[in-house]
This record gives structure tokens, C-alpha cells and sequence, in this order.
């Protein structure tokens, strides 16, 4: 941003204007993003890839059953076998449910095991509306119903879809108001922390709370125009936004401290705060949104929905941080930063900080520094070789007990692995026999259990049980082999389906997504940094330590989620998004220091340069790297494996971007490559070491 640009701060009328502009806009946009939740779509279909087998059969099979319906197993067991009494009372349970609101009125069962000790009612609701969100109490009337005047002794438990889809609404149930809560916290005490003010963390804070707010009234609009949005996408907005914007909010704040020494005018100090950060943190915003958009690529539908979703909230947080933020500190003064008060004419700290202290060590030994940080770093990515990421089963997917996971073990006990979990087939209606005997002859397909084609409108629909558990190894292969032989079936066009056929699906197109996104983000940040930096040296560089502190990050995660967590391992897509977000978020470290080292390099030279860049920036890197992990640590406070190993993992990766390889390796590599960093400009070949007018302009002003 140029000065003249940067000069609206000055005059008095302006930043009173932004301040009632900004809140008319979070009362307009609040109000609707509010809403937000009600235009959430956290269906099955909404997460899938358009083009799989299983979202063609969802579609196709609405012909033949509602969409919108959702079947339950109440599954009931007594040790040593049940009695008459217990097959009455069950029996006269499948007339009560009838009663329960949605639950359709054709009732299957009671189903008797073939060891005597269980019996199975299925249910089926139509959620309408309301859909997942519905589950939770849906699930709580129908077991209160079938509880009724059974005999003691006579145990209950709910599994299929419905029970597992009510223990996942209720982990997600609140998500925005516990993460917004958990996020606040960090970011208070962070703020008080880093400025030991009783005042200033206010301001930065409503900014958050304002970013928030216009992000999520304009997600909202994107939803209500056709853009998927579900809880998780919701969940990541939250975070993202509050982090990276208390991040540009503290990368602009240090710079106006440090302005305030050399300008009397706070207006006048803040155009020039201005002058110099905005063009860090519209490159950071930038290259974040660049990194969020290319999940358009991916063709999982909710993986390449949190794209936008995300890149909207990095948008209005950026605008926000640049505009309300800057208006509010002008308009409240330096006694803000009370009781350190930045004076006019006060010394800089400069070198004399931490952080100058530690790049003069730095300055030692560059090259055994950084040679040393990279091989440690290269030994923590080792790790990865302990990741799973295969994907979960429903019972890993959690981090603590949950009824529907329970009751699912119970009813594999009792009943084939795959009970209440269908293999669903559509194919056409002339083939209709040929196709359920072929799917009666697949291996790992209970026998007895494929029922009669229904015919409609030239389709014809089969369902049959799988053998294993419908979220095992077994039964994926079972659905290969299904495929295999249904699709041999001439004429058939047959298409085979059901939650095991989802799951499946779902763990292949996250492994092409994330073979074909990971080298297209790297590319597009790559650009970025050449276009900032005017470079190619400094950009391969730095995207070459991204990279290394990404695999550092995982590798570590990966032991502790196997070795101290104790998790199954890791969800398909969990590399793709922790990748994504560290990178993107990664490169805003390397973006603040190195905007910097290259002001200061103009004027004095590469070596001098690197030194002054982190004395000036390392500080304040730190204290947004605090923040923005702490904001991603907060994931963990939902009962979800991914979101916990997400969180955990970004926190875990910008922490090591901060404190190791933004301010250590980054720095160590800038005092050993020297002015070839900025190779081909024309830094590169003249080091700096010479002020500009603008420059010399300012030195007078200072002195």
C-alpha cells in the first residue's frame, strides 16, 4: 500500500467513519449468520463425490424409499436366551414406535438371533427439514418408547445409521458457541501476554468478533445461493477466522508500536504502520485463500465446499484488520497501550530484544544452524511412517464412548457384521433376478439375506447383508467383489451402494484429491512468494522449509496419536486438509519475516538485513503463533478424532513455523545464502545498503 493510499487514516472524519460503517455491516451480516446453522446441509450425499457409484445409487434409489429416511435397530438381549414374555413385550414394542414422530409404520421384526439371545426390531425414520439435527431427540423418544413395559433383565440398545448419525449431531451439537468460547479465551490471554495491558486486547478482540460475524452472515449468503455447507466446514470457519485474523491484527499493532516512537501523530504513525504491513498481510491473506480455493479440485464434495467457505472468512478478516482495526486504534490514542506507553522519540529495542539476541548466535555458525535445525526437523518427519490414514471405523472416529458404537458391537455379536447396514443395488428392471442372484453368490454376502427386486419405472432395486461389520476391511472388499460381479451382469448398468459402499468411496477420492491438490497448492504459493519477494532463490527456499516443517509436524502428531493418544489412526482426508492449512498458514511467517528482511535489506545490506528482520518481527511472529495455536488447539474440545488430530497437528506445525523454523532455520539461511536469496532481482546483485528518498525522508523524521 502506498503512502498516499495509506494516507485515509489521517484524516479525522475517516476512521469514525469505518467504526459506524463496520457496525452497521455486523448488525446487517450478524443477524444472518446467525442463521447459519439452518442452511447447513450435513446429509451423506453433501459429503460425497458427485461422480461415485454410492452418490449415483443415493440418487437412484429415491425412487424406491424416501430420502430422508433413516433407519434404526433396536436390538434386544437377554443372557441365557429370551424368554416368551420377552418376544410378547418386543412384539408389542413394534406397535408402540408407530407412535413415535417420523417413524414410518412399517416395522420390521422382531428378528430372532440363531443363539436365541437377541431379537431386532428396524425402524425407520423420515427426518424432513430438520434432518441430522433432528436425530438426537428423534433416537431419545423412540428408546424411551421401547422401554415401556419390558420384563427385567430385558436389555436395550439402538444401533444402524440413525443412532450413529444422533451420537454424531450431538458431538457437533453447539460447535460454533464451545470453539467461538474456547478461541475467545486463547486470544485474551495471548493479547494480555503479549501487550500486558489491561485495555489493549479489547480492541483486536471486537475485531475478531466483528470478522466472525460478517464472515459467517456472508457464508450464509453463499449457502442460501448454492454453496454446501456443513458443521465440520462451519467448525474450521470459526477458528480460522478468529486465528488468522488476530494474527494480521498483531503483525499491525507491532508495527504501529514501533511507528509511535518515530511519529508524534498517531494518524501519522499508523499511515506509515500501514504503509509497511499492509502489503504483508494482503500477501498472507492472499496466499491463504489461494491455498483454501484449490480444494475446488477436490472431488469430495465437502472437502472442496470448505474452500470458499474458508477463503470468505480469510477475505473479511483481512478487510476487517485493515480498515476497522487501524480507525480504532487512531481513534482511541497510545494511552491504549497503558502502562507501556509508547512515547515519541523513545529508543527502539531493536537488536537489544530476544530475539536480536538470538539471531547474533545465529550469526555465529549460519550454516551449522541451519544444517542442524533441517537434519532434526527431516528426523521428526520419520514419524509419518507411523501414520494410518487409511481411514476410521465408526467406532475411531470418535474420541470417547458413544450408545451407537456400543450397540453396534452388540449387535454383531448376535447378528451377521453388516445387520441394519445394507448393501443397496440399482440396476435395470429387465435384469432385475439375474442381479440378485449374482449378488447372493458374492462372498461375504450373509446368506439368505438378498431380498426381492422392486421394479419402478424401468429400475430395479435389491438389498442385501453384509457378512462383517459394515465398517470393516471385510466388507469393503465384499463391495469390490460386488461391483465386480454385478457389473459383469449384461445390460445390467447395475450400481452397488450403502454405507460401506460411502465410506468406500469416500477413502478413494481423498487419496486422489490428495495426490492432485497437495502439487497444485505448492505451485500456487510458490507464485505468490515470487510476485511478493521478486525472487526465485528466496521463494524455492522458502517453500523447501514449509515443506520440511510440514513433514516435522506430521511425523511428530503421528507418534502421539498413536503412541500417547492411543487413536486408530488418521481419516483419508486428514493429510490434504493438515497440508493445506499448514502450508497456507506456515507461509505467513515466512511472509511477515521476509517482507521485512527485505526492507531492511534495501537499506543495509542482506546480513544486516536478516539480523534486523527478526529482531523487529520475532517477537510479534511468536505471539501470533501462540495465538493461532492455541485458536486450532481448541478443535480438541469436540468428541471427533479428526478434528481433534486437526487441531492438534496445525497447533503442533505452528508452533515449529514460529519458534524453530521461521525465526532459526529461515534467518540461519538468510545470513549463509547472503544477497544470492534475491537472486535474479537486482538486491541480488547489489545487496541493498542504500536508502531511497522515501527512506531517507523518514530517517530525517525520525532524528
Amino acid at each position: 500500500m502506498s503512502r498516499s493510499t495509506a494516507g485515509w487514516i489521517t484524516r479525522r472524519w475517516l476512521p469514525w467513519a469505518v467504526l459506524v460503517t463496520a457496525v452497521v455491516l455486523t448488525g446487517a451480516l450478524g443477524s444472518l449468520g446467525s442463521k447459519l446453522s439452518e442452511v447447513e446441509d450435513n446429509d451423506v450425499g453433501s459429503w460425497l463425490p458427485g461422480s461415485a457409484e454410492s452418490t449415483q445409487v443415493i440418487e437412484k434409489s429415491a425412487a424406491f424409499a424416501d430420502s430422508e429416511a433413516i433407519p434404526a435397530v433396536l436390538l434386544y438381549t437377554r443372557d441365557g436366551g429370551l424368554t416368551a414374555d420377552d418376544l410378547a413385550a418386543i412384539t408389542a414394542v413394534a406397535g408402540r414406535v408407530t407412535s413415535v414422530e417420523t417413524v414410518a409404520p412399517d416395522v420390521v421384526g422382531p428378528i430372532r438371533s440363531e443363539d436365541g439371545e437377541a431379537a431386532q426390531l428396524v425402524v425407520t425414520f423420515a427426518v424432513g427439514d430438520d434432518g441430522w439435527d433432528a436425530l438426537p431427540d428423534l433416537v431419545d423418544d423412540l428408546r424411551d418408547v421401547a422401554t415401556e413395559d419390558v420384563p427385567d433383565g430385558l436389555e436395550l440398545h439402538v444401533a444402524g445409521p440413525a443412532a450413529l448419525g444422533a451420537d454424531q449431531a450431538d458431538a457437533f451439537a453447539g460447535i460454533d458457541g464451545v470453539l467461538l468460547l474456547a478461541a475467545m479465551g486463547v486470544v485474551v490471554l495471548m493479547l494480555l501476554l503479549t501487550y500486558r495491558s489491561p485495555v489493549l486486547w479489547l480492541i483486536p478482540l471486537f475485531c475478531g468478533l466483528v470478522s466472525l460475524g460478517m464472515a459467517q452472515g456472508v457464508v450464509y449468503l453463499l449457502a442460501d445461493a448454492g454453496l454446501t455447507v456443513n458443521a465440520q466446514s462451519a467448525g474450521i470457519l470459526t477458528v480460522l477466522v478468529f486465528g488468522a485474523g488476530t494474527d494480521y491484527a498483531l503483525l499491525l499493532i507491532a508495527r504501529y508500536r514501533e511507528e509511535l516512537h518515530h511519529f508524534e501523530r498517531r494518524s501519522e504513525a499508523m499511515r506509515h504502520a500501514l504503509h509497511h504491513a499492509t502489503p504483508a498481510i494482503v500477501a498472507s491473506g492472499a496466499t491463504v485463500v489461494v491455498g483454501l480455493l484449490c480444494l475446488l479440485f477436490a472431488e469430495m464434495n465437502s472437502t472442496s465446499s470448505l474452500g470458499p467457505v474458508a477463503a470468505a472468512g480469510i477475505i473479511v478478516a483481512v478487510v476487517v484488520m485493515l480498515t476497522l482495526l487501524p480507525s480504532l486504534l487512531v481513534i482511541f490514542g497510545r494511552w491504549v497501550f497503558w502502562p507501556a506507553v509508547p512515547h515519541f522519540g523513545d529508543p527502539d529495542r531493536g537488536e537489544r530484544s530476544l530475539w536480536g539476541r538470538v539471531g547474533r548466535r545465529i550469526d555465529r555458525r549460519p550454516r551449522a544452524v541451519w544444517v542442524g535445525t533441517s537434519v532434526a526437523l527431516a528426523a521428526c518427519a520419520l514419524g509419518i511412517l507411523q501414520l494410518n490414514a487409511t481411514g476410521l471405523s465408526n467406532a475411531d472416529t470418535f474420541t470417547s464412548d458413544q450408545p451407537s458404537i456400543e450397540a453396534g458391537e452388540v449387535l454383531a455379536q448376535h447378528f451377521p457384521g453388516g445387520a441394519g447396514n445394507p448393501v443397496q443395488v440399482v440396476s435395470s428392471a429387465a435384469a432385475a433376478d439375474e442381479v440378485a442372484a449374482a449378488l447372493g453368490d458374492v462372498e461375504g454376502i450373509a446368506p439368505g439375506t438378498v431380498t426381492e427386486p422392486v421394479v419402478r419405472d424401468g429400475l430395479a432395486y435389491v438389498e442385501a447383508t453384509l457378512s462383517d461389520a459394515a465398517d470393516s476391511d471385510a466388507a469393503a472388499d465384499t463391495i469390490d467383489r460386488a461391483r465386480d460381479e454385478l457389473h459383469a451382469v449384461d445390460g445390467a448398468d447395475a450400481l452397488v451402494g450403502g454405507n460401506t459402499a460411502v465410506n468406500l468411496d469416500v477413502q478413494r477420492a481423498s487419496s486422489r484429491d490428495n495426490a492432485v491438490i497437495i502439487p497444485i497448492v505448492l505451485v500456487a504459493v510458490l507464485l505468490i512468494l515470487g510476485l511478493l519477494l521478486r525472487a526465485v532463490t528466496a521463494p524455492l527456499i522458502l517453500l523447501g522449509t514449509v515443506v520440511l516443517s510440514f513433514g516435522a509436524a506430521l511425523g511428530l502428531s503421528a507418534l502421539v496419536f498413536r503412541h500417547v493418544l492411543g487413536f486408530a489412526g488418521a481419516d483419508t482426508s486428514f493429510p490434504l486438509f493438515a497440508f493445506v492449512f499448514l502450508v497456507a498458514l506456515g507461509i505467513d511467517y515466512n511472509i511477515f519475516l521476509m517482507t521485512r528482511v527485505r526492507e531492511e535489506s534495501l537499506r543495509h545490506g542482506t546480513r544486516r538485513g536478516a539480523l534486523l528482520g527478526l529482531a523487529a518481527t520475532g517477537g510479534v511472529i511468536t505471539s501470533a503463533g501462540l495465538v493461532l495455536a492455541g485458536t486450532f488447539a481448541a478443535l480438541a474440545t469436540l468428541p471427533i478424532v479428526f478434528l481433534a488430530e486437526l487441531g492438534f497437528v496445525v497447533a503442533l506445525g505452528v508452533l515449529l513455523d514460529t519458534i524453530v523454523v521461521r525465526s532459526v532455520l529461515v534467518t540461519a539461511l538468510n545470513l549463509d545464502v547472503g544477497r544470492h536469496i534475491w537472486w535474479p532481482s537486482e538486491l541480488g546483485r547489489t545487496d541493498g545498503g542504500t536508502k531511497t528518498p522515501p527512506e531517507q525522508s523518514r530517517e530525517a523524521v525520525r532524528t
